[in-house]
């Protein structure tokens, strides 16, 4: 009953096997292998245009290296105030990019608002020499919250944000997990809607550790090698990380897993609603919210179940988190069960 997060789960059999049938011979290192190549290519084939990919083993590295290469030093960058990568990367934003300025915007379900990016903006103090220059607006898909945004809001964000010269990036660590609900392309929810760059993860859907930084125009990668080579994140056994990337997209593989995932997260709401566990958000992607008494929590604990015990301050006006209870995350996976849900209901009084 491990609900603590997707990436708790092994990897997916056919993203080991492609690793097993890389592990033979030899390969030119540092990308310029033929399995690097082939995910290039295919990344142009998926997006429906040239675009520009670098793989980092990481989510935060992924993060860290587009965010330093779109802002400059002395920008700022918009997000969700509980967006990972103001909460969860440990200032790696703000290290890469050299003293960037994290900014924190409201939004319930941990999405940015198109009122609090308008009323951000429209700030007097922006600009040199005493004050951080708007850069960057990133937003999480799926977010936090397991919410999605729709193609029109990322497509309203994007426009208020380039009106202003603000490149728009999106943390796409459960970026299939969206895709998959939203029955749109990976275009449509991405550069069709006015996004710049995506952080392409892989690692949460089902790899063993592979993620990558796409650029919707490749003028904007412009020095992103060096980027990527001078913060440690250029994996020399490159081809390693493509054959994961080659795996999880051949065949769609990656929105079978997302499916699967997505669907368990499905029952477990409706199982959890059924006992009057309701979540306190909409369940859109891969993660389940609910608020559970203490004594509920212990029993769980105590029959062997994993998951979060979480905060956050864009609840609905309607929930509340009393004394005595908690707010919990429950992640489903590519491997999550039917019979993992069910005995986790029955340990939580169902």
């Amino acid at each position: 009953m491990n609900f603590a997060s997707d990436n708790a789960a092994g990897v997916a059999p056919p993203i080991l096997e492609a690793l097993q049938r890389a592990n033979t011979g030899f390969a030119i290192g540092y990308g310029n292998d033929d399995a690097t190549h082939r995910v290039e290519k295919k990344f142009s084939e998926l997006f429906e245009r040239e675009v520009s990919v670098f793989l980092v083993p990481t989510g935060t590295g992924a993060n860290a290296l587009a965010l330093a290469q779109a802002s400059p030093p002395w920008g700022a960058v918009f997000c969700h105030s509980e967006a990972h990568i103001a909460r969860d990367e440990c200032g790696a934003p703000e290290f890469f990019g050299a003293g960037l300025k994290l900014v924190g915007l409201s939004g319930e379900g941990c999405k940015v608002s198109i009122d609090a990016l308008e009323q951000a903006l429209d700030r007097v103090a922006w600009g040199g020499p005493h004050h951080v220059t708007p850069a960057v607006l990133s937003l999480t898909q799926a977010t936090e919250a397991g919410t999605i945004y729709q193609r029109e809001e990322i497509a309203e964000l994007s426009a208020c944000a380039r009106s202003r010269g603000v490149v728009v990036h999106m943390d796409g660590a459960r970026f299939a997990n969206a895709v998959q609900r939203l029955g749109i392309s990976a275009a449509e929810a991405t550069w069709k809607a006015g996004v710049d760059v995506l952080s392409f993860g892989a690692t949460k859907g089902g790899a063993m550790a592979a993620e990558a930084v796409v650029y919707f125009d490749p003028k904007r990668a412009a020095g992103m090698s060096e980027r990527r080579k001078r913060g440690g994140h250029l994996v020399s056994k490159h081809r390693f990380l493509a054959v994961q990337i080659e795996a999880f997209l051949a065949n769609n593989l990656w929105l079978t897993l997302a499916r699967h995932a997505n669907r368990m997260a499905d029952r477990l709401a409706e199982r959890l609603s059924s006992i009057g566990l309701r979540p306190v958000w909409p369940v859109e992607a891969n993660l389940v919210f609910v608020v559970i008494p203490q004594a509920v929590h212990e029993k769980l604990q105590a029959g062997g179940a994993r998951y979060y015990v979480m905060q956050s301050q864009s609840l609905p006006n309607t929930v509340h988190v009393a004394a005595g209870s908690m707010l919990v995350r429950l992640v489903t996976s590519f491997s999550t069960t039917e019979t993992d849900i069910d005995r986790f209901v029955v340990n939580a009084g169902g």
